[in-house]
């Protein structure tokens, strides 16, 4: 039985995650704003109500969750999307707000872990291809994620015990996608006509390809950044 942290567990990807880990017999361990009902009946499920935009109090709050506990794997999953817009049109406080959830957040979760869990052996951070492609639209969003791959390449190299990866996933049908796939103006936002002519994996099929392809990722060099479909 191993254990497994993963934040962002409310809907999506993180729910999947959760579910499939518990099925193939794992504890987990979870932080999200709403506790999902298909996760509340697992006996090896743990669940710590928080929203993690309020990174202040992340230290403090969730010392007490996590101190003395060994983790296998933690899946830094939570993020946010922001508005699909141009760069010019962000309003400032919004883009802070997506960097917040999906930058500083981790931060303070991976400065939590290392100072107060017993013992952690793989971070995985959720991150996208959006990180490097640079397209119309995605700004905030793109520089979150950009970053958020620099901030675990770094720490790969402060904490040589820990083995780091920024993944892309591919492209989930979660609400974040619906969102995109449903409201976005296609004409004005080509990377959104890509995205619908993909292939879409639901969370589940997502999850089990994550699942099987993490261990996979300690034979690469901490701190890279990979994408499955080019794995």
């Amino acid at each position: 039985m191993k254990n497994i942290l993963i934040t962002g567990v409310s809907s999506g990807l993180g729910e999947a995650l959760a579910i499939q880990y518990l099925e193939n017999g794992d504890s987990v361990y979870a932080i999200g704003k709403t506790l999902p009902k298909k996760l509340d009946h697992y006996p090896h499920f743990f669940f710590f109500p928080y929203d993690l935009s309020e990174t202040f109090m992340i230290q403090s709050t969730l010392k007490e969750f996590l101190q003395h506990r060994s983790f296998d794997m933690v899946i830094l999953n939570a993020g946010l999307l922001g508005e699909i817009t141009t760069l010019s049109k962000t309003d400032l406080m919004d883009a802070k707000a997506v960097m917040e959830v999906n930058v500083w957040a981790n931060k303070e979760l991976i400065d939590t872990l290392h100072a107060h869990a017993a013992h952690v052996n793989q971070i995985v951070g959720i991150s996208s291809g959006a990180a490097v492609n640079g397209s119309k639209g995605w700004g905030a969003y793109a520089l979150s994620k950009a970053a958020l791959n620099m901030l675990l390449s770094v720490y790969a190299k402060e904490l040589p015990e820990i083995h780091f990866t920024a993944l892309a996933p591919g492209v989930i049908r979660t609400p974040m996608v619906e969102h995109i796939i449903e409201e976005v103006d296609d004409t004005l936002f080509p990377s959104a006509k890509r995205l619908k002519e993909n292939p879409i994996q639901t969370p589940g099929e997502a999850a089990k390809n994550l699942i099987a392809t993490f261990p996979k990722l300690l034979a690469y060099e901490s701190g890279s950044f990979l994408d499955v479909r080019t794995m």
